[in-house]
């Protein structure tokens, strides 16, 4: 997947683009309710307060959905790939790439992890890859 287009950090998300290039799964927490949130943003959306925090994750899931493309958006994009739905440990949703394994033994449930590509001198993208 080289030529993709990347995200470009802005001060709401930059806190998870620096974890992932240190190796570390970030996501916003609100220390009122209790809900995780992502994608990064100010306020949550279940209490709608502004006290989101930054937490690490396990970077530890399950598959909970996933599809494979074959025709892609964009043509920097080399197909097949499998584009997923993964719940985390924690109890949070992260769309992402599945990789390291074959589009037909991918299944809903399969234990998944954190896999980190660095694409950029700034970015390094989270994908998740099957657990042994």
């Amino acid at each position: 997947m080289s030529g993709i287009p990347l995200p470009t950090p802005n001060p709401i998300t930059r806190p998870h683009w620096e974890g992932c290039r240190e190796g570390l799964l970030r996501v916003q927490r609100c220390s009122a309710c209790g809900d995780f949130v992502f994608i990064p943003r100010v306020g949550c959306p279940r209490c709608l307060l502004e006290t989101l925090e930054w937490v690490e994750s396990v970077g530890r899931g399950t598959l909970y959905s996933y599809s494979v493309v074959h025709r892609p958006q964009r043509p920097e994009f080399e197909v097949p790939y499998v584009v997923a739905i993964v719940e985390l440990d924690e109890g949070w949703h992260m769309l992402t790439n599945l990789v390291e394994c074959e589009p037909e033994d991918v299944r809903v449930g399969m234990k998944v992890e954190v896999s980190y590509r660095e694409m950029s001198d700034e970015i390094t993208l989270p994908y998740f890859r099957p657990r042994p």
